[in-house]
């Protein structure tokens, strides 16, 4: 069967925070290409990427907007945040600075996005265990501490990047079967894509019925 253009329930979108040089495009490159960018540019301002994926029998299209690192584009990336029912916020296992620096990318998020949006925290470059920085505990801890999801990952490798995006759509999924995400707030960063007859014109948005005579 053809492929329709709306194969998808839902969309979600997503944002990647974190400071620069810890992998956030090479961990949605891994995520959308199934490659590794070796070589992968630092970001500048904003990129983004797309890939359906399924979550309890429904195809979600996930919208993924890659934020740049550095603290000049942080006006700019500032921007993205609202609306993101997923926050995927990264840190380099190998470089304790980057740990560090999460309180603030917490409160960016936390301040900038809508109460219910999913925050996973991501330790990547876990294929560098020699190199490590900081331990897994710790940043477990952290993320208890601060109502997070956490995942260790490899943008290299492949290892958990499924699992980092996979584990949030769940968690947005859930929220919204349980009524505490309102699909109706523009804010959600959730909307919803009525399936459309074989065939037929998909229209989000019901066509008044036209009344009298023809």
């Amino acid at each position: 069967m053809a492929t329709a253009p709306y194969n998808y329930s839902y969309i979600f979108k997503y944002i990647i925070i974190g400071d620069m040089g810890v992998g956030k495009s090479c961990l949605l490159h891994q995520f959308t290409e199934k490659k590794f960018m070796a070589d992968c540019p630092h970001t500048i301002g904003v990129e983004f990427g797309t890939r359906i994926i399924e979550v309890s029998g429904q195809k979600i299209k996930l919208q993924i907007w890659d934020t740049a690192g550095q603290e000049r584009f942080r006006a700019v990336t500032r921007s993205y945040y609202r609306g993101a029912a997923g926050a995927l916020m990264v840190y380099d296992i190998t470089r304790r600075s980057t740990y560090n620096h999460l309180s603030s990318w917490l409160t960016d998020a936390r301040n900038l996005t809508n109460p219910n949006t999913v925050i996973i925290l991501i330790g990547n470059k876990a294929d560098l265990e020699a190199q490590r920085d900081v331990t897994y505990e710790e940043a477990k801890q952290f993320a208890e501490e601060n109502g997070l999801l956490f995942l260790e990952a490899s943008a290299k490798t492949g290892e958990n990047v499924e699992d980092a995006f996979l584990e949030a759509a769940k968690k947005i999924y859930q929220n919204i079967q349980d009524g505490s995400l309102d699909l109706n707030a523009a804010e959600s960063g959730v909307q919803h894509k009525p399936s459309a007859p074989q065939g037929g014109r998909l229209t989000s948005e019901p066509q008044p019925q036209r009344e009298g005579c023809g």
